[in-house]
C-alpha cells in the first residue's frame, strides 16, 4: 500500500476515489498554518497505516490552488478537511487538524477493523483491543493534541471564504494573549503528582455539568480536567468523546502513574507558552516562526485585573498605531497636496510659454503681412509713376498698354532697376535675350518665378508653365499643344512680366518664330524625359508656394 499520495488535479481526486475502496483525501492549502504543522504527522499516520495488515486504507492530498474552483464540488469550508470515501462516496469527514478524530473515522467506518495481530501501537505479538492500538498509535506519533487545543482547532478551522481567505476564523481574545504569565514545567510536573487531580476543580462548573446538564460526576469531572478547568472546553471534550469505551472508567488516584497529558503549546524560536492552536496561530502570524511542539505547561488564568491592565495595554497599543497611521497619512496628504501645486505652477507656466509663442508667432505675421502690403504698394506707386512718365512723353497716350478690356500694364520687374519710358518697358525682355537658357538651369529659373510672392503672381505663373510643360510631356503627337502664342493675354500677363519663366519655356526646347509672336516646340527638339522632370519640379513648386 502507498502512504500519503500527492493529487495535482481534480481528474487525479476522482481516479483516487474511484481506484480504491477505502480512501480518505485530505483537502489542504500551503498558506495553512496547521496543514503544514499537521502534515509530519499525517504522513506518519498514513504510513503506520499503511503498514497495518488489517486496514485497508489509502490517504491523499491535495491542495487547494491545485483544484481552483473545483473545490466547491467537494463542499470544502475549512483546511484541512479529512473525507472518507468507501465506494465512491463520502462517509464522513473531519475539519481541522483533529488527527485522533481521522483515525477514529477510520475505524469507526469498518475499513477493516483492527481483530489482533500486530499493531501500529508496538511490535507485541499479544492481540490488543480496538482502543488499546489507537491509544498505542497515538503514542508512537507523539502523543494525542491536547483536547482543549483540539477543541480550538475543531472549532476555529481556516476559513476560505472570499474576505479572510487566509485568517483564523476565530482570533485570539485578550483573555488568552500569547503573552500571559505560564506556569514553570517543574511546578506543572509537580502539579501531576497529587493524589487525587480532581480536588482542585471547579465546583460550579460540576454542579452545571451534573445539574443543568445531565452528565454524571465522572464525566463531568473527566471533562473538567481534559477541558483545562473550564466549562466551555469540557463541553466540547464531552461532546467529541462521550462515545469513548472508557469514558466511564475511573479516574487514576495516582497521576504520576500515567504520562503526562500536553496542555499546551511551546515555541522553540522563542520559548513562549502557548495555551491553545488558535494562539499559537495568531503567534505564528505575527513572528513569523513554525518551530512548535507540544508542552505540559498549564496557562495560569489572567486574574480580572491582569485582564483589565492587558485589555488596557492592547488599547494604548492600537492608539499609538492609530495616531502613528494618521501621521502617516497627513504627510501622505501634505505631500501629495505639494505635489499637486507643483503640477499645477508648472502646467501655468507651460500655458503662459505657449501664449507668449503663439502671440509671437501673430506679430511676425502681421509684420511679414505689413511688409508685403508696403512693397505692393511701393510697385504700384512705381507703376502708376511709369505710367504717368509714359503719358508724359507721349502726350497723354499709352497706345501699347490698351486694349479691348482697357489699361493692361505689365508686372512689375521686383529687385530691377527701371527707367522711365520705353527703356524701362523692354528692359526684361532685353535680358531675357542676353541670357541664353541652359536647361541645367530650370531650377533656378523655377525659384526664381517662385520669388514673386505679392499677389500670388509667382504661384500664378508656376500653374500657366506647369500647363504648358504638362500639355506636351503628356501628349507629345499633339501638334496644337507644341506652339504658344506670345501675344494673348495670358501670356502678356502671367508669363513675360517674370524673370525666368520665358527662360524656362526655352530650356525645354520651345525656340520663337522669326515674327516673335509665338513659341514652338519641333519634334527634333522634343525631349520627353526633358518634360517629364521639368513638370514634376514645378508641381513640387506650386506645392511649396502654396503652404
Amino acid at each position: 500500500m502507498g502512504s500519503l499520495q500527492e493529487l495535482g488535479s481534480e481528474q487525479e481526486v476522482d481516479g483516487f476515489i474511484s481506484s480504491n475502496k477505502n480512501s480518505v483525501v485530505v483537502f489542504s492549502a500551503h498558506w495553512c498554518g496547521p496543514c503544514k504543522r499537521s502534515k509530519p504527522a499525517l504522513e506518519k499516520l498514513a504510513n503506520e497505516m499503511a503498514q497495518d495488515v488489517t486496514l485497508s486504507i489509502h490517504f491523499g492530498i491535495v491542495y487547494e490552488n491545485d483544484l481552483s474552483d473545483a473545490i466547491q464540488k467537494y463542499n470544502v469550508k475549512a483546511f484541512p478537511t479529512y473525507v472518507l470515501y468507501q465506494s465512491q462516496k463520502e462517509v464522513s469527514r473531519v475539519e481541522g487538524a483533529n488527527l485522533q478524530g481521522v483515525e477514529e473515522m477510520v475505524l469507526k467506518a469498518g475499513c477493516k477493523e483492527l481483530t489482533g495481530g500486530e499493531t501500529l501501537g508496538g511490535c507485541n505479538t499479544t492481540p490488543l483491543s480496538p482502543e488499546e492500538a489507537r491509544t498505542a498509535r497515538l503514542a508512537k506519533l507523539g502523543g494525542s493534541v491536547p483536547p482543549q487545543a483540539a477543541a480550538a482547532e475543531q472549532t476555529t478551522p481556516m476559513q476560505t471564504n472570499e474576505d479572510d481567505s487566509k485568517k483564523p476564523a476565530v482570533e485570539a481574545s485578550v483573555t488568552n494573549e500569547e503573552d500571559v504569565e505560564m506556569k514553570d514545567a517543574n511546578d506543572a510536573s509537580a502539579d501531576s503528582n497529587v493524589e487525587d487531580p480532581t480536588k482542585d476543580l471547579d465546583k460550579a462548573a460540576i454542579d452545571t455539568l451534573t445539574g443543568e446538564m445531565g452528565f454524571s460526576l465522572l464525566r463531568a469531572q473527566k471533562g473538567l480536567l481534559n477541558g483545562g478547568n473550564q466549562l466551555d472546553g469540557a463541553v466540547e471534550w464531552l461532546m467529541q468523546h462521550q462515545d469513548d469505551a472508557d469514558i466511564d472508567e475511573p479516574i487514576p488516584l495516582n497521576s504520576s502513574n500515567t504520562t503526562a497529558k500536553a496542555q499546551s503549546y511551546k515555541c522553540n524560536e522563542c520559548g513562549k507558552i502557548l495555551s491553545n492552536m488558535a494562539n499559537l496561530e495568531l503567534h505564528a502570524n505575527k513572528t513569523g516562526h513554525s518551530d512548535f511542539e507540544e508542552s505540559t505547561c498549564v496557562v495560569v488564568p489572567l486574574t480580572a485585573e491582569e485582564k483589565a491592565a492587558k485589555i488596557l495595554q492592547i488599547k494604548e497599543l492600537l492608539q499609538a498605531k492609530r495616531e502613528e497611521r494618521e501621521m502617516g497619512e497627513k504627510k501622505d496628504d501634505k505631500e501629495r497636496e505639494q505635489q499637486r501645486r507643483f503640477m499645477g505652477k508648472e502646467m501655468s507656466k507651460t500655458r503662459e510659454q505657449m501664449e507668449i509663442e503663439a502671440r509671437k508667432r501673430e506679430a511676425q505675421l502681421r509684420r511679414k503681412e505689413k511688409k508685403e502690403y508696403q512693397k505692393e504698394r511701393a510697385r504700384l506707386r512705381a507703376e502708376l509713376a511709369k505710367d504717368k512718365a509714359e503719358r508724359a512723353s507721349n502726350k497723354g497716350k499709352k497706345s501699347s498698354r490698351l486694349g479691348v478690356d482697357g489699361y493692361q500694364p505689365d508686372g512689375i520687374q521686383y529687385d530691377v532697376k527701371t527707367g522711365g519710358g520705353d527703356d524701362a518697358i523692354d528692359d526684361s525682355e532685353r535680358q531675357a535675350k542676353k541670357a541664353k537658357a541652359d536647361a541645367t538651369k530650370i531650377t533656378n529659373y523655377i525659384a526664381k518665378v517662385a520669388s514673386y510672392r505679392a499677389g500670388g503672381d509667382g504661384g500664378k505663373c508656376l500653374k500657366v508653365l506647369k500647363a504648358y510643360v504638362s500639355n506636351v510631356a503628356d501628349n507629345p503627337d499633339e501638334a496644337k499643344y507644341k506652339s504658344i502664342k506670345t501675344d494673348n493675354k495670358v501670356f502678356k500677363t502671367k508669363v513675360k512680366p517674370f524673370v525666368g519663366a520665358k527662360q524656362l519655356l526655352l530650356a525645354v526646347g520651345f525656340s520663337p518664330t522669326d515674327d516673335g509672336n509665338a513659341l514652338v516646340l519641333t519634334n527634333e527638339a522634343t525631349d520627353l524625359e526633358l518634360l517629364s522632370d521639368t513638370k514634376n519640379k514645378l508641381i513640387a513648386a506650386m506645392e511649396e508656394y502654396n503652404k
